[in-house]
């Protein structure tokens, strides 16, 4: 079952063919830069040209750097505020003709990982958490989604958790490793107190440097580093889209 995956971020568009069975990526990954300001109908625009890269007829599975609610961008932190309230599934087919299943970009990078990355389909209760500029969540109970459930945004020292322990934190404070460590153990601590995760996946741009800092990390629940890298949003966004029948929608 193949169905065409994109994920939009605030730098790049990027998008590919997944076969949602297995995960595999089906061709060449094909990259357009976001449109500045990133408003909807040119965003809009830009998946258009995507699919037409593509020549895709079928599906859809995309994501937003946004809370998403039954297809409708809630927030727009990273986006131009014009995206609140916005249905994305309708302006998007609006614009292409095809039908689109519309997720939060790190909800959507959990559902890869969960399913064809470093959970291998794990049971129980497994926490996602992309490290980067901000930190995204994904929580998962028996590989169902919990949607949405921003646990970057936690308070913690009069602050929040992603502006505490974030890698955008860790630089711009010019924070040593294992001073970072200490600071995001303390957050790891939080979440299992409230969560209890059987697993924690460690993804985002810190998932690259785990030689730095891997061994400093403190946990009762088991923890892995992401394995799917760029490709996790994209896959997950696919996957996400299996559901939606597969009609060819004339162009």
């Amino acid at each position: 079952m193949i169905r065409l995956g994109i994920d939009i971020g605030g730098s790049g568009i990027k998008g590919v063919p997944i076969n949602t069975e297995n995960g595999e990526v089906m061709g060449h990954r094909h990259r357009i830069d976001t449109p500045q300001p990133a408003y909807p109908q040119t965003v809009a625009d830009t998946v258009a040209e995507m699919i037409a890269h593509f020549k895709w007829h079928g599906p859809v599975g995309c994501t937003m750097p946004s809370i998403v609610q039954h297809g409708v961008t809630k927030t727009a932190s990273n986006i131009p505020q014009e995206w609140i309230g916005v249905n994305a599934e309708a302006l998007f087919k609006s614009k292409t003709g095809l039908d689109f299943k519309v997720i939060n970009d790190a909800d959507a990078a959990g559902m890869g990982e969960l399913h064809f990355g470093a959970a291998n389909d794990h049971p129980g209760t497994v926490l996602l958490l992309t490290v980067g500029t901000g930190i995204g969540s994904a929580l998962f109970c028996n590989g169902v989604l919990i949607p949405n459930t921003e646990l970057g945004h936690l308070k913690m020292h009069d602050t929040i958790a992603e502006k505490y322990c974030g890698d955008r934190a860790r630089k711009e404070q010019k924070l040593k490793w294992a001073t970072w460590a200490e600071r995001f153990n303390e957050y790891i601590a939080h979440l299992e107190l409230l969560f209890s995760p059987d697993m924690f996946i460690i993804g985002g741009g810190i998932a690259n440097k785990t030689d730095k800092y891997w061994d400093l990390l403190k946990t009762n629940a088991k923890m892995v580093p992401a394995t799917l890298k760029n490709n996790a949003g994209i896959v997950g966004a696919a996957y996400a889209a299996r559901e939606i029948p597969f009609t060819i929608h004339p162009h």
